[in-house]
């Protein structure tokens, strides 16, 4: 039973799946035991989902300008590193003060390519206080656990074959 938690756990710091496939992940473990806690598992997935973002958020952007010189992986440094600034000066500019609340969504709103790890580069990018980023992160982690649970709940664990 612990290595379905620990299981969970894992799969949520992942990125590109974070929340967004540990949630379903877990209802699969559910639909085959009943005794496990869905509960628990959404506070582990929230948990794993979370961990990465003070590194992400600290480091992300020092290793992208480090490595934008570099022969092999330069040209994809500078890439990422001049479309997240240009995204993030389109963000802020249709955002203004709204910035942490377009943050929120844009991480809480469960489509490809948004999600905690991609919500703390762009926070990181746009040299947001640590403290907003990490409460408008947490904020968006919370929607997505709910819009991904209810999703499973009413229906489409039943589309993809699992069942709460």
């Amino acid at each position: 039973m612990m290595f379905k938690y620990i299981s969970v756990f894992f799969v949520s710091m992942v990125p590109l799946v974070e929340l967004r496939g540990a949630i379903p992940y877990a209802y699969v473990y559910k639909a085959a035991d009943p005794n496990f806690n869905l509960l628990l598992a959404y506070v582990l997935i929230a948990i794993g989902n979370m961990l990465p973002m003070p590194i992400i958020y600290f480091f992300a952007r020092k290793v992208l300008e480090w490595g934008k010189d570099k022969p092999v992986i330069g040209g994809f440094f500078t890439f990422c590193l001049e479309k997240g600034e240009k995204g993030g000066q389109k963000l802020q500019e249709k955002a203004g003060r709204g910035l942490f609340l377009a943050l929120l969504l844009f991480v809480g709103i469960p489509v490809p390519g948004t999600g905690a790890w991609t919500g703390t580069l762009a926070a990181s990018i746009l040299d947001m206080d640590f403290k907003s980023s990490v409460l408008a992160v947490i904020g968006g982690i919370a929607l997505a656990g709910c819009i991904i649970g209810l999703l499973c709940t009413l229906g489409l664990g039943a589309f993809i074959g699992v069942t709460a």
